[in-house]
């Protein structure tokens, strides 16, 4: 089904992360094993809209919600856009497919007052452990980047000076973010316990490492970001992501602009932004029915 092909596009040039052409290989994978499975379909020049309708239907009664059934269908709309350009299908079947409408659940985060106070309850352990996990906690709320983004900083991506960060994003799409001095203070701590613990630093080191000094890896911040917030919040959701929410949920509160917020973030589009605003509407609305005498 040319599926490879399509992969090796992703990789080569569309600088796709790893996670996300862990995802689109998944996507075609289930794809694939129902048209074969249910039509004995194996080359995608035989498959048409209705089989893709079928599977849309065969993943509604499955339970798929709507926005991962809109995922999947996203990645076969690349998929086959990718065959068509390249003469090896003379339709796209995706043109005749119509996606479930995904209801939009608002972004979990965690209050400024909870934030603060869990600054107040982190462990102040100056071993290299303990150090390294608070600086993960407050790079990631002082800057909102992604866990990959994090992962992926090297030393030479950091002005002191300055007080930025240069984050590589999305498609290798690089953005400068400042930080405040309450990180500085942490980073400086970190970097004197890191020469202590591995020696001389050099700037294309990672930033952020295993005790045996090798780069970090999504599954070790998220434990990190999960022990901590379990500190102040009892919500089920308590990853990193979580925490770029409340960054962004924080700026907003305070007066921060929407397309401000959306350079920081990273993201392509305002639309993906102004999610946040939803909650801000719900706090207005909540102070309202507390504060206002007919409320």
């Amino acid at each position: 089904m040319h599926a490879e092909d399509f992969i090796q596009f992703l990789a080569s040039e569309k600088h796709y992360s790893p996670h996300t052409i862990a995802a689109y290989k998944n996507d075609l994978a289930q794809f694939h094993t129902f048209s074969i499975s249910n039509y004995d379909l194996v080359n995608a020049v035989d498959l048409d809209h209705q089989v893709i309708r079928s599977w849309l239907a065969h993943m509604v009664e499955s339970g798929v919600s709507a926005r991962s059934a809109r995922r999947k269908l996203s990645t076969l709309k690349s998929y086959f856009r990718f065959l068509l350009k390249r003469g090896l299908i003379r339709e796209n079947p995706m043109q005749k497919i119509i996606a479930p409408r995904a209801s939009q659940k608002l972004p979990v985060f965690v209050g400024k007052d909870k934030m603060e106070k869990l600054f107040e309850l982190i462990s102040t352990d100056v071993g290299f452990i303990g150090i390294r996990n608070r600086l993960v906690m407050e790079m990631l709320y002082a800057t909102g980047m992604r866990v990959s983004e994090l992962i992926a900083i090297k030393h030479k991506d950091i002005s002191m000076e300055a007080m930025t960060l240069i984050v590589t994003g999305k498609r290798n799409k690089q953005r400068i973010i400042p930080f405040g001095s309450q990180l500085l203070a942490v980073l400086k701590d970190y970097l004197v316990i890191k020469e202590e613990q591995f020696g001389i630093i050099n700037i294309n080191d990672y930033l952020i490492t295993t005790v045996k000094g090798k780069q970090s890896y999504p599954r070790l911040i998220y434990n990190i970001v999960t022990r901590n917030l379990l500190l102040v919040t009892t919500q089920t959701k308590k990853s990193p992501h979580v925490i770029r929410h409340s960054f962004a949920t924080g700026m907003l509160n305070n007066g921060a602009d929407l397309n401000a917020i959306k350079e920081l973030l990273g993201h392509s589009s305002l639309a993906a932004t102004q999610v946040y605003t939803h909650n801000t509407i719900e706090r207005i609305k909540h102070i309202y029915q507390q504060a206002h005498p007919k409320a």
